[in-house]
């Protein structure tokens, strides 16, 4: 659950980003897709290691 967590918050912070520096709609796009994929495998680290003490 805190992967989906993660990618939600990546690709809302990714497409945030790209609007403030005035990307079109690919821009914003690509932002949040790879903030998304990258939030994704934070939050799936972090739910392995950290929620589940690593056993």
């Amino acid at each position: 659950m805190v992967n989906l967590l993660g990618l939600v918050i990546g690709a809302a912070l990714g497409a945030f980003i790209a609007w403030r520096r005035k990307g079109d709609r690919m821009d914003i796009l690509h932002y949040a897709g790879v903030l998304g994929l990258m939030g994704l495998i934070v939050g799936t680290f972090v739910g392995v290691f950290l929620l589940r003490g690593g056993s």
